[in-house]
C-alpha cells in the first residue's frame, strides 16, 4: 500500500479556512432607499376649449374717395394717413364750370316759368271766352294742353336745376365714413372725373377691427359630437372669446368675440371662414397684417391639468406615474391632446385623487416603492440648479 501524501490534505484545508474567514469579513449588501419624487393630487374641473390658429386683420368698412363730377383737381384739405370723420372735406375740385351750369340751369328754369305764366294766362281767356260760346273747342283744348306743356318743362327745368346745384356740391369731395385716411392717388392740378369717378383716396375704419381666420371642417365636427356626448359645453357664436397673441404665445390684452361663421366650406382647404372682432382704440393694429389668435370655443367638462413634465411619451402614446396606497410607482395610460399653458389637458386615464408623479420621473420604475412628498412648482424667474457633468 503506497504512503498517503499530507500536503495536499493541507492545501485543501488552508483554501477552505482562508475562504471561511473572507465569508465572514464581508459585510452585508444593503438595498438602497426608495427614490424622492414629487407629487400632486388629480382633480377634474371644467376646463377652458381653446385652440390656436392664425388670423389676418381687415377693416370693419372701407370706402373709396372718388371724383364724381368733371374738373381740376384744386387741392387736397386733409392730412394723408389722419382720422378723418364722415362729412369732413378732403379734396376741392374746381367750382367755376359747375356753378356756370348751375347759372345755366336756373335761367333756363325762369324762361319755363315765364312760359308757363303766359301760357296759364291764355288758357284761363280760353276757357272763359269758350264757356260763352264764343271760342271754338278745339282752341280752347290748344290753349289747355300748351298750358300743361309749359307746366312740365318748368318741372323738367327745376329738375336739372337741382341736378346741377348736386354737382356744384360733388366739387366739395368729403369722407364717406369715418375712419383712417390713406395715401393720396392723384395730385393737384390733375383732370379727375372726365370718363369715370376718379380714385382719390381711400378711408377705412380700424376701430373695431375684423380678424379672419378659419378653422379645419373636421376640428368642428369633433366638437359637435363631443359635445353631443356631453364632454364639451360648446359656446354661443356671439359669446365665444379670441384673443390676441403676442410672439412667444401670451395674451397681448386685445380681445374680441366671434360675430360671424361662414356657413359653406372652401373646397381648396377644407376649412370654415371665421371672423371675430376686436376693439382697437389706439390704431395698433393694422389692415392687411397677420396676428396669432386663441380661439375659447368653449370647455371640457371633465379634464385634469397636470404639469407638461409630469407627462412622458413612448410608441404606445402618453401616460403618468401615480403613487399607489401602497407607496410603489404605477404607470398609467392617458389621453392629452391639447396644452393649456405649461400643463397638459387629460381627458381619459386618471382619477380624482390620484398621486401623479411629477418630479423625479426619471427614477421611477413601475411596481418600485418611491417616497412621495407635495410636488412645489419652481417660481418664475428661478435659476434653474446646475448639473455636474
Amino acid at each position: 500500500m503506497p504512503p498517503i501524501s499530507v500536503r495536499p490534505l493541507f492545501l485543501a484545508a488552508a483554501i477552505a479556512l482562508a475562504a471561511g474567514c473572507g465569508n465572514s469579513s464581508q459585510p452585508q449588501q444593503q438595498m438602497p432607499p426608495p427614490p424622492e419624487v414629487g407629487v400632486v393630487a388629480a382633480k377634474s374641473e371644467n376646463v377652458p376649449l381653446t385652440q390656436d390658429l392664425v388670423g389676418r386683420l381687415s377693416a370693419t368698412r372701407s370706402a373709396d374717395v372718388r371724383a364724381r363730377v368733371a374738373g381740376v383737381l384744386l387741392k387736397r384739405v386733409y392730412t394723408e394717413g389722419s382720422d378723418v370723420s364722415v362729412g369732413q372735406p378732403m379734396f376741392q375740385i374746381d367750382p367755376a364750370p359747375l356753378r356756370a351750369a348751375l347759372n345755366v340751369q336756373l335761367a333756363n328754369l325762369a324762361a319755363a316759368q315765364a312760359t308757363y305764366t303766359n301760357n296759364h294766362v291764355a288758357a284761363e281767356r280760353a276757357r272763359a271766352v269758350g264757356a260763352k260760346g264764343l271760342l271754338s273747342k278745339s282752341d280752347v283744348d290748344n290753349a289747355i294742353a300748351a298750358e300743361r306743356t309749359s307746366a312740365a318743362a318748368v318741372q323738367q327745368a327745376q329738375a336739372s336745376v337741382e341736378t346741377a346745384r348736386i354737382n356744384l356740391g360733388y366739387a366739395n369731395v368729403t369722407a364717406p365714413i369715418s375712419g383712417r385716411s390713406g395715401q393720396q392717388q392723384v395730385t393737384e392740378g390733375a383732370l379727375v372725373g372726365q370718363s369715370d369717378a376718379t380714385l382719390l383716396t381711400t378711408v377705412e375704419q380700424i376701430d373695431p377691427i375684423y380678424v379672419n381666420f378659419s378653422q379645419a371642417v373636421g376640428q368642428i365636427d369633433a366638437l359637435r359630437q363631443a359635445a353631443a356626448k356631453g364632454s364639451v359645453r360648446l359656446a354661443e357664436q356671439d359669446k365665444a372669446k379670441v384673443e390676441l397673441l403676442d410672439a412667444n404665445g401670451s395674451p397681448n390684452g386685445m380681445a374680441g368675440t366671434l360675430d360671424f361663421s361662414d356657413t359653406a366650406v372652401d373646397p381648396a382647404t377644407g376649412a370654415v371662414t371665421l371672423r371675430a372682432t376686436v376693439a382697437n382704440a389706439d390704431h395698433r393694429l393694422l389692415p392687411g397684417q397677420y396676428v396669432n389668435v386663441r380661439l375659447s370655443m368653449g370647455e371640457l367638462v371633465h379634464a385634469w391639468l397636470v404639469p407638461q413634465i409630469a407627462v412622458q411619451r413612448d410608441a404606445n402614446g402618453p401616460y403618468v406615474f401615480v403613487v399607489g396606497a401602497d407607496g410603489k410607482a404605477e404607470e398609467k395610460r392617458i389621453t392629452a391632446d391639447r396644452l393649456l399653458g405649461a400643463n397638459w389637458i387629460v381627458t381619459d386615464g386618471l382619477a380624482d385623487g390620484d398621486q401623479i408623479v411629477v418630479s423625479g420621473v426619471i427614477k421611477v420604475k413601475p411596481g418600485a416603492p418611491v417616497k412621495a412628498s407635495p410636488w412645489q412648482p419652481q417660481a418664475p424667474g428661478a435659476a434653474a440648479p446646475v448639473v455636474a457633468h
